[in-house]
């Protein structure tokens, strides 16, 4: 028996499966709705649910708190609809674009630009047309089945020069543990996207913030490279936050590229700066320091990606101190195996 999920205020409608939840029946179908971890974790794809019955999941409760169930909205990602559904979720143009693909890929190269940090690229095969919005990501399908997800740092009109990746490791990590352990160049991996609704929105003349934590940067650049490409006219501003100087792995990239680019500002801060390091920048969280140069976000938009923490505490923060409109805050929450297990 399939059900019938009818979506407000598009008015799209679409058929889910027996025991399968709303958010996989979309994307299959093509259907854009928003989405970040697929897990339950990062509440990205919460909505609420109109009319109709569902049973979730497991699930973070960060991602969605039993008031919040109680008072009608469901994670479409782990919401298995038990009856037909009215849901109210925007749309989200292009996220269903491009078709999902599963293929192999060659590793061309292991760079190590910080001593935790690793950026991986990858040969795709010659018959492989991998199309995706800058900003989306990918997942290994590891030898067990398990999957780990990481964005992709290289903008779509560069994807014939390979892949670029960047991964921080998690020391006990399945995956992370093998790249900066045993893994060796032409190994062989097997990879399946695009996946994700973190993407330009370039329907709009907003100027644009981009706000990265650590590796949340990957997604970043590759928006960056987007505007470049497109020679987009728009203003924006490039808020990058790590612990030390050393976190910063690709600093000199952002700073040429601000440089290259009239348009965009490059603001590196540090929130536990080393004796070693004798930063002269900014000292702070990385989302205080947009609060403090830009307190009225009323008219911009935000594009956000790295810890959970911090997306959060943007997010809250932006709307509710600076007149952020809640629909202009754009996020992708990296969300490791721990938070998603609640460990």
């Amino acid at each position: 028996m399939n059900f019938k999920v009818t979506l407000q205020p598009s008015g799209r409608s679409f058929e889910v499966a027996r025991d399968e939840a709303v958010l996989p029946a979309a994307i299959r179908q093509g259907v854009g709705l928003p989405y970040g971890c697929r897990d339950g974790a990062c509440g990205s794809c919460k909505s609420r649910l109109l009319e109709g019955r569902v049973i979730h999941g497991a699930h973070q409760q960060k991602a969605l708190s039993t008031a919040e169930e109680d008072a009608g909205w469901i994670l479409t990602c782990c919401a298995t609809p038990q009856t037909d559904l009215r849901v109210e979720a925007r749309t989200v143009a292009g996220a269903g674009e491009f078709a999902i693909q599963k293929m192999p890929c060659r590793v061309a190269a292991i760079e190590r630009p910080a001593p935790d940090v690793a950026i991986l690229r990858l040969q795709l095969p010659a018959n492989v047309a991998l199309k995706y919005h800058a900003g989306q990501y990918v997942e290994f399908i590891l030898r067990d089945g398990a999957r780990r997800s990481y964005s992709m740092a290289t903008a779509p009109h560069r994807i014939e020069g390979g892949l670029e990746l960047h991964l921080r490791h998690m020391p006990g990590g399945k995956f992370t543990d093998h790249v900066f352990g045993a893994m060796k160049e032409k190994e062989i991996l097997r990879m399946e996207g695009p996946f994700g609704s973190f993407f330009l929105r370039e329907d709009s003349t907003k100027p644009i913030v981009l706000l990265a934590s650590g590796t949340g940067f990957a997604p970043i650049k590759a928006i960056i490279e987007h505007l470049q490409f497109k020679g987009s006219q728009r203003e924006a501003v490039l808020y990058w936050g790590c612990r030390s100087k050393s976190d910063l792995y690709l600093h000199d990239w952002a700073v040429d590229t601000a440089a290259a680019l009239p348009n965009l500002r490059y603001v590196p801060v540090l929130s536990e700066p080393k004796v070693e390091d004798a930063w002269a920048g900014r000292v702070d969280f990385v989302h205080r320091a947009v609060m403090a140069d830009l307190p009225d976000l009323s008219g911009h938009q935000v594009y956000a990606c790295g810890a959970p923490v911090m997306v959060e505490s943007a997010q809250r923060d932006f709307v509710e101190r600076c007149g952020l409109p809640a629909d202009e805050f754009y996020a992708d929450s990296f969300t490791s195996e721990a938070d998603k297990h609640g460990a």
